[in-house]
């Protein structure tokens, strides 16, 4: 039996990183899409050290066709997908009197629409008691005019969720957001680390106690 796989969508070196070691940590391989190749290459390093498979293409999760092909040729490999973590949103200093409709539609193509490119793309090598999971943020809900287009991103990528999770729980497949209620940080509660863990004890949660969205306060 091989091993379960995660497939960590905006690999980097915070909270997709610190969840891609805790995943290898509990014997999963990992697959890594990305942006950037040197950080790819430092976090397949590191995780390989861990005793693990790692596989990992840089690619822009905005171009549809490139994210399925990336997807498809993990799941070709592994012949599984088991988790699927959704990481990326755009950080845009810009308040909603400056932001252009482009712009914004830019943003969410990021921090939402690639989500349905990566689920529809991994949704064939899925089986009963996969796991989707995205990074959520306190922005849904509060968000800072001064970067106006992440809070739409982080509510709409929720709402996303609550649909993916909707459809897909009869073939006993689960989607959860997790909504960080913190700023991260490197010492203190919102760590990479203690966010990870807060979303490994999601993506862990029995069926019978599932949520769709799960808050994290600290």
């Amino acid at each position: 039996m091989s091993r379960p796989v995660v497939l960590v969508v905006g690999a980097g070196p915070g909270v997709s990183g610190s969840l891609a070691r805790r995943f290898a940590d509990e014997d999963h391989d990992v697959a890594l899409l990305g942006h950037d190749q040197q950080v790819l290459d430092d976090l397949a390093t590191d995780l390989e050290a861990r005793g693990v498979s790692v596989g990992h293409a840089c690619v822009d999760v905005t171009d549809e066709e490139a994210t399925r092909e990336a997807v498809r040729r993990f799941g070709e490999h592994t012949g599984r997908i088991d988790v699927v973590h959704f990481n990326p949103s755009a950080f845009r200093e810009t308040d909603p009197l400056s932001l252009g409709v482009a712009e914004l539609l830019e943003d969410v193509a990021l921090g939402v629409g690639a989500l349905l490119t990566v689920v529809q793309a991994a949704r064939p090598f899925m089986s009963a008691g996969g796991r989707i999971s995205v990074t959520g943020s306190m922005a849904a809900d509060e968000p800072w005019e001064g970067a106006a287009s992440l809070g739409v991103q982080k509510a709409g990528v929720r709402n996303l969720v609550h649909s993916i999770d909707k459809t897909l729980a009869p073939d006993g497949i689960r989607a959860v957001s997790v909504t960080v209620r913190g700023a991260l940080a490197r010492e203190g509660a919102f760590t990479p680390d203690r966010v990870a863990e807060a979303l490994w004890q999601a993506i862990t949660t029995d069926e019978s106690e599932w949520r769709s969205e799960v808050a994290y306060s600290g």
